[in-house]
């Protein structure tokens, strides 16, 4: 039975796969989460991922047969009580697509892949929530610096109270280092100097305007930072002083690089504290944790565990109470690309009006479409700020490659389809399906015709008296129905309407126009 107060996040992560649940709690200061349940199982994604960027079979079969188990934790929840997300390995691997939609079906969730400053931005909205917010010398609230090392990225974010400001994502991982530099467990002063000098050479890019930016606070997240505090304190490295709970210190830093050299070799690390599942990243974790105290100049650092979770799940929150990232991060990306909201509202009535009248969902699923329908709508026309030739093309290309915070890959890449089918031809949208290996349905063809109809009948751009319009859709046959004889009124718009029946053959359906119930194209 399910119980609206828990939700649920799934963190397919590069190293582990985790899965968080909590319950919702109304507070006098809003909402908080109380975590309830955890799961961990480490998978080692990057691990399985070759030279040609595929996800070997041992891999996708680990990270299926855990997304299977933490299914059957999940069978009870409704999907908006949970939100699965996937970060670096997942982004770059070629087959993803293939890992996602089986995933879908072994969990019964859709798994998203979120790019790296939107794993950063999730990173730090969990660490705001789970840690007492810094403050200046003279009181007021101060910058807060969270670095998170996980399996093939790690995330930097500097930010105020519940608000991250700078983000970035560098492609270094403790997985990925680990099995870069530390391949047979060997440590060595060069491999181990080798290793920290490649990940200061990616920080360094970032570093001087990360330090100018300063902070009060240095947090780290994910179970590298976790796992170093554990061992510096439980191992008293660096002296008592400097080995509390939950903090990495430099001294502790030091400390462990002088008992790595000394063992020379991981398997002979003997370690209180040190689990068997980090022994195989731990090297390259700590390299990529010493380049960042040397870079960035820290003394101390402290931890905070479930961080991406807590970000996914307050993010959940914000949706469900329409405070949507997504709708702020639309309305950013108008205002930076000069869009013409006018000419924006104006599709995204007649489109989602379009959509309703077909009749194909009801209930949620229908105000989830219409919603994105209205997001594309609002989007469509960003590639005009390049070039008025073939903008649809770089509106495309914008909405699947730019940073927008809220939107997982997957919803990138279904605005840019929409972008791209808005005008144009239409053989090319279905070449770009296929390349994402998607083949397209009566759904994905109906929010293209929808979004593509709205644009042509409002092409002069003001605001156009349309007489009742109805889109009826079967099978591949759309039916576009005006009531009167609006069209006999305006032959230019008949005439686009008839070409439009050419290029919807194109990619095998018919198009029907109908003018008071008589067939006219």
């Amino acid at each position: 039975m399910r119980e609206p107060s828990l939700i649920a996040a799934v963190d397919c992560g590069s190293n582990s796969f985790r899965l968080l649940i909590g319950r919702v709690v109304e507070t006098a200061h809003g909402k908080q989460i109380y975590p309830l349940d955890a799961y961990k199982e480490t998978v080692r994604l990057a691990a399985g991922l070759n030279k040609d960027k595929l996800l070997d079979d041992d891999a996708f079969t680990r990270g299926l047969a855990t997304l299977a188990r933490f299914g059957e934790r999940l069978r009870s929840f409704h999907p908006d009580q949970v939100r699965a997300v996937a970060t670096n390995t997942l982004r770059v691997a070629r087959n993803a697509t293939a890992f996602l939609k089986q995933a879908e079906e072994v969990m019964g969730f859709p798994l998203e892949v979120i790019a790296g400053r939107e794993e950063a931005r999730l990173v730090y909205v969990g660490v705001s929530h789970a840690l007492p917010m810094p403050a200046t010398e003279n009181g007021s609230l101060g910058n807060r610096l969270v670095v998170d090392i996980g399996g093939g990225s790690t995330e930097f974010v500097i930010g105020q109270g519940f608000e991250p400001d700078l983000m970035e994502s560098l492609y270094m991982g403790c997985v990925s280092w680990s099995r870069n530099f530390f391949r047979t467990g060997e440590i060595d002063r060069h491999n181990l100097k080798e290793a920290e000098l490649a990940a200061e050479r990616e920080i360094a890019v970032i570093a001087k305007t990360y330090r100018q930016r300063g902070w009060e606070q240095a947090v780290g997240s994910a179970g590298t930072a976790n796992a170093l505090a554990d061992l510096i304190h439980l191992n008293n490295l660096g002296g008592a002083a400097t080995a509390p709970e939950g903090v990495i210190t430099r001294d502790g830093m030091e400390a462990m690089r002088q008992e790595l050299l000394h063992v020379g070799h991981i398997d002979k690390l003997r370690l209180e504290g040190l689990k068997p599942d980090r022994i195989p990243v731990l090297l390259g974790g700590f390299a990529i944790m010493m380049a960042v105290f040397r870079e960035l100049g820290l003394e101390r650092m402290e931890t905070c565990d479930n961080a991406l979770r807590l970000g996914v799940m307050y993010d959940l929150i914000g949706r469900s109470e329409n405070h949507d990232l997504r709708s702020v991060t639309v309305a950013q990306f108008q205002e930076r690309y000069g869009v013409d909201r006018a000419q924006a509202m104006r599709v995204a009535e007649l489109a989602t009006r379009l959509f309703a009248s077909a009749g194909l969902l009801q209930g949620d699923e229908l105000e989830e479409t219409l919603q994105f329908l209205r997001w594309a709508a609002a989007l469509h026309e960003v590639g005009l700020s390049i070039s008025h030739s073939s903008y649809h093309k770089h509106s495309s290309y914008i909405l699947a490659n730019a940073d927008m915070p809220g939107f997982s890959k997957k919803d990138q890449q279904e605005l840019a389809t929409l972008a791209l089918g808005h005008a144009g031809k239409l053989p090319k949208l279905r070449a770009a399906m296929e390349a994402r290996a998607k083949r397209a349905d009566t759904l994905d063809w109906t929010r293209v015709a929808c979004l593509r109809f709205a644009a042509l009948l409002f092409r002069r751009r003001v605001d156009v008296v349309l007489p009742p319009v109805t889109l009826e859709v079967r099978a591949e046959v759309l039916t576009l129905n005006f009531a009167g004889d609006w069209l006999e009124q305006h032959p230019l718009t008949a005439y686009s309407l008839e070409q439009e029946v050419a290029e919807w053959e194109k990619v095998g359906m018919t198009l029907r126009v109908l003018a008071g119930a008589e067939l006219v194209a």
